[in-house]
């Protein structure tokens, strides 16, 4: 690919994401609008703050209110974007420049992970031609555009500490790599899926000493993002805020393509049998499952099932890659480790496998054998997405579920399951458990 024809590739998604940002989005923008209001005026006090036994905190933007749960650093992020926006608009007026201005941190983030992309492969490879396919694999991925600023999604936030930290890591920049995963765990919870991978990386580069300096990094990072709550007296609040993730994932999938939603579906189709007899099978599944409800069914809880599951899946794939040195395989481990949470895990949203395409864009740019996995989950994620939000609320343009004879969500899960087993085979693969092999070619 020529300089110029990248550059235009470039250019082309910088226009497709700057002519999404008018689009509404899904429905947590409504929450950041609010949140950002009110991060202007108290943001450490958006938790509650004391109480006995702690209370939650309500924040309000005019008549519309919200609960927060989501960790301190992306308050302070989006407390930055309210300041700048009530500085130009004194009045907070819910119009579209407020909804750019919140999807800007997403657009921004998205650009400097491309460019970490970029450079990173570059660097490894020693040859801009790869460097260039990671850039645009993930800059033109439509996952990545439905999932950031076409429907608002903030899940770039995290995935560039994330990713940032992964290879700071294999370069063996410890304290780095620790501030990086703290900055990520501080944005979103999912970072911590990030964590494993950092650490066995780390272990393979600096050795214990190293790792446990990453690990002093990282507890500084987290105490600093935290103290301001601590000092305001709002810890407790915070933890009890934390909790409500619990609670409110009371539901085997939230339409999100996993193991989740086919229990969800099969259970129900099995139920519709005596009345529609196999075409219950064929049916759009109306609504989530609970957790509670199939508990009442008499099935055990699956939380603890789906936790076991994952941690076997990831000391699987650590044993296997343990001698592997090249960054490919570590991020692809860092893909396997998302992929695996998200399929088996319960209480996933569609949103959920957004951290997995940056880490199999990058490890499928220096590994040939991982493009058409990389390929595959980006169709997934892409399709799970617009299934259920289309280009936005209110603008339809979603793939119809029914397109594929049985529910589109319980085709992408199956696939999603395949997947898992085609990475898996891919990380077990001999040639991949060689440390000197250059994933560059």
């Amino acid at each position: 690919m020529s300089e110029r024809l990248f550059l235009a590739a470039l250019a082309l998604g910088l226009s497709l994401r700057l002519a999404s940002l008018p689009l509404p989005g899904h429905d947590d923008v409504i929450t950041w609008k609010i949140w950002s209001f009110a991060a202007t005026t108290d943001v450490t006090g958006m938790y509650g703050v004391g109480g006995s036994p702690p209370e939650r905190g309500i924040v309000r933007w005019g008549e519309r209110w919200s609960t927060v749960d989501y960790p301190p650093f992306f308050l302070f992020e989006y407390a930055v974007v309210g300041w700048v926006y009530k500085q130009l608009y004194p009045q907070y007026p819910n119009g579209l420049p407020l909804l750019i201005a919140l999807k800007l941190p997403v657009l921004t983030a998205g650009a400097a992970l491309t460019w970490l992309l970029f450079s990173t492969v570059r660097r490894v490879c020693g040859r801009v031609e790869p460097a260039r396919g990671a850039a645009l694999g993930y800059w033109l991925n439509p996952a990545t555009i439905f999932g950031g600023e076409m429907l608002g999604y903030v899940d770039p936030l995290l995935t560039l500490p994330s990713v940032a930290g992964l290879v700071l890591a294999w370069h063996g920049k410890r304290y780095w790599a620790g501030v990086a995963v703290g900055v990520a765990v501080m944005t979103k919870p999912q970072a911590m899926l990030i964590g494993p991978v950092v650490m066995w990386s780390l272990w393979r580069t600096v050795g214990v000493t190293g790792l446990a300096h990453a690990g002093a990094a990282f507890a500084v990072t987290t105490l600093a993002i935290l103290t301001p709550f601590a000092l305001r007296g709002a810890l407790s609040n915070m933890w009890l805020a934390f909790g409500s993730f619990y609670e409110r994932r009371d539901t085997m999938s939230a339409f999100a393509a996993n193991v989740g939603w086919l229990i969800n579906w099969s259970l129900r189709s099995w139920f519709g049998v005596p009345e529609l007899g196999w075409r219950a099978f064929l049916q759009v599944v109306p609504r989530p499952l609970a957790i509670t409800r199939f508990q009442e069914l008499g099935y055990p809880n699956p939380r603890p099932i789906g936790a076991a599951l994952v941690a076997t899946c990831l000391l699987w794939a650590v044993w296997v890659v343990r001698h592997a040195r090249d960054l490919g395989t570590i991020a692809a481990l860092g893909a396997f480790t998302v992929h695996a949470f998200f399929v088996l895990n319960v209480g996933m949203h569609e949103s959920h496998q957004l951290l997995e395409i940056p880490l199999l864009v990058l490890a499928a740019s220096l590994r040939p054998d991982l493009r058409a996995p990389a390929v595959a989950v980006s169709t997934i994620v892409t399709l799970n997405i617009n299934t259920y939000y289309g280009i936005g609320l209110g603008w339809g343009w979603a793939v119809p579920r029914s397109i594929t004879g049985v529910d589109l969500i319980v085709a992408l899960a199956i696939a999603n399951v395949v997947t898992l087993v085609w990475l898996a085979v891919r990380l077990a693969s001999p040639r991949q458990q060689d440390p000197d092999q250059p994933w560059s070619t």
